[in-house]
């Protein structure tokens, strides 16, 4: 826990127990939202098989990104789920949006 808490610059537990559950809150709530956008686009797994996973998983990845600063302020954690979305988003190749 102390490694954790010196690496994400934390200072109790009670903010690990929060980031925890904001990471598995916001995954699930993500790929339940990915479910009725694929069908409104009208692409199911029987109809299509690798075409709807092409499209599924991008769209959990960008409401998953959209959804963890909110889901974070939620439980108090703005500010850290704030940074991790800049990291990860720097990551992937938007380092424009977010300049030093």
């Amino acid at each position: 826990m102390n490694n954790l808490k010196e690496r994400w610059n934390i200072k109790s537990n009670w903010q690990i127990v929060a980031i925890f559950l904001v990471f598995s809150i916001n995954g699930s709530f993500a790929t339940w939202v990915a479910k009725p956008l694929t069908e409104f686009i009208g692409i199911s797994f029987k109809t299509h098989g690798w075409l709807f996973w092409v499209i599924r998983i991008p769209l959990i990845f960008v409401v998953y990104q959209i959804t963890l600063p909110l889901s974070g302020w939620l439980f108090g954690q703005f500010k850290f789920f704030w940074n991790m979305e800049k990291k990860m988003l720097k990551r992937v190749g938007f380092k424009r949006l977010f300049p030093e």
